[in-house]
């Protein structure tokens, strides 16, 4: 992530008219100016957020045990059944997490909010529409305005995707095999996202929810030498993974009462898997594109976009899922709605993550922010999917129903996309 400083320097030569109007002109109050201020909020919300602080239009609220947490969630609008507990120590405060003391993430489209017991600060990630996402930090000490403190190289020794000279910054949501301390045995890790087979998803994390016969690396530690356990995937393959699955209470796990919820909800897991990986797509997409926006990059960066969103390597589900929270109506009563009342953001939960399968961050700034090529390519493809001219292997998930349901949810929510099959004709 680059740095940027701007230096400006004007000259104005004001004629004896011009002077006259520029005496009689009035400078806005302080209230003006605020509103004025509000009024353009910044594209990524934890800035916004904090010249809100400053300008004192936002006060965070304090308490002893959370510190800022509580109000932080309120404040940007998310909902603690988003909350997902990870044990595994993958994270910079590796030494205050354990198996007794997960730490919590907590999202929303935009956000991601990390939360650990006893932790000096908070951690975020929180989407740009240029840049992708941007790390801060929150330190737990009660002030009036208190401060977030940009992190714009320590997080990138894990959080880049390592695919160009200059860091490009990922998320990540990685299965590991963990002991029982929550150490990552032989170093190994997998990401987790729509792609991943349910026996590989979530070593490392706590998992609360029904999934039928499907198996997942949830909810257990790895006892066995480390000599004998292969890769991740050969584990995943051999392992007893029985006593890690349908857990719907965690109680006796750990303590649960220090948290905002007991729970870990299955179905928000599946969710934050799925964005952390296209928000990934579109950062690579949306870089790569402005460095060197030739046909060749566009196409290649730009389909994989389109094939993960429209999920063309999800695994499907074979037995349904329901987790332990309100989640699942939660997230499925939020985004724009077509005339029908369907909405991209409506959960399935029982062949596959959505309803109507195509990402709901189709709405988000990130994807908004990509350069006009790649929207220009990523919509002329979705509308050659969804309106059958594309029936190629990558796409056969998609029914003749499928198809017709999203384009048109698409058509009516999505201004710019209606307005580019307009252009068609």
């Amino acid at each position: 992530m680059s740095k940027r400083s701007v230096i400006a320097g004007a000259l104005l030569l004001v004629l004896p008219v011009l002077g006259l109007a520029l005496l009689r002109m009035r400078a806005p109050s302080q209230k003006e100016a605020t509103a004025q201020q509000e009024a353009a909020p910044l594209p990524e919300a934890i800035a916004n957020l904090q010249r809100r602080i400053d300008s004192g239009s936002v006060k965070l609220g304090y308490d002893e045990t959370f510190g800022y947490l509580r109000a932080l969630l309120e404040t940007l609008d998310i909902s603690t059944s988003s909350q997902s507990l990870v044990f595994g120590k993958n994270s910079a405060q590796l030494f205050l997490i354990s198996p007794q003391t997960p730490r919590a993430l907590y999202f929303n489209d935009d956000v991601y909010i990390g939360y650990v017991q006893g932790a000096p600060h908070l951690e975020f990630a929180s989407m740009d529409p240029v840049t992708g996402p941007v790390f801060y930090t929150l330190d737990q000490v009660k002030l009036d305005k208190p401060r977030f403190t940009l992190q714009p190289s320590d997080c990138l020794a894990c959080h880049d995707t390592f695919q160009s000279d200059k860091p490009v910054p990922r998320l990540l949501m990685l299965s590991v095999l963990s002991d029982p301390t929550g150490v990552a045995l032989n170093r190994s890790s997998i990401v987790t996202n729509d792609k991943s087979p349910f026996p590989e998803r979530w070593g490392g994390f706590y998992v609360t929810g029904t999934h039928g016969r499907l198996r997942h690396m949830g909810n257990r530690f790895v006892r066995e030498s480390p000599d004998t356990l292969g890769t991740i995937r050969e584990y995943s393959r051999k392992a007893d993974l029985n006593g890690g699955a349908n857990i719907t209470d965690l109680a006796n796990r750990f303590d649960t009462k220090p948290y905002l919820s007991p729970h870990s909800d299955v179905a928000a897991l599946m969710v934050l898997g799925h964005q952390t990986h296209i928000h990934n797509l579109i950062t690579v997409a949306g870089t790569n594109v402005r460095s060197n926006p030739a046909e060749s990059v566009i196409k290649e960066d730009c389909e994989n976009v389109v094939e993960a969103m429209l999920f063309s390597e999800a695994v499907p589900l074979t037995d349904a899922v329901t987790g332990t929270t309100a989640f699942a109506r939660e997230f499925s009563a939020r985004g724009p709605r077509d005339s029908k009342g369907r909405s991209l953001h409506e959960l399935d939960l029982k062949t596959r993550l959505l309803r109507y399968p195509l990402s709901y961050l189709v709405y988000s700034p990130t994807f908004d922010g990509l350069p006009g090529v790649a929207k220009t390519y990523i919509y002329r493809r979705f509308w050659e999917v969804l309106s059958g001219k594309d029936s190629s292997k990558p796409f056969e998930h998609l029914s003749p129903e499928d198809r017709k349901a999203i384009l048109e949810i698409l058509q009516e929510t999505k201004p710019d996309f209606a307005a580019f099959v307009k252009q068609l004709g």
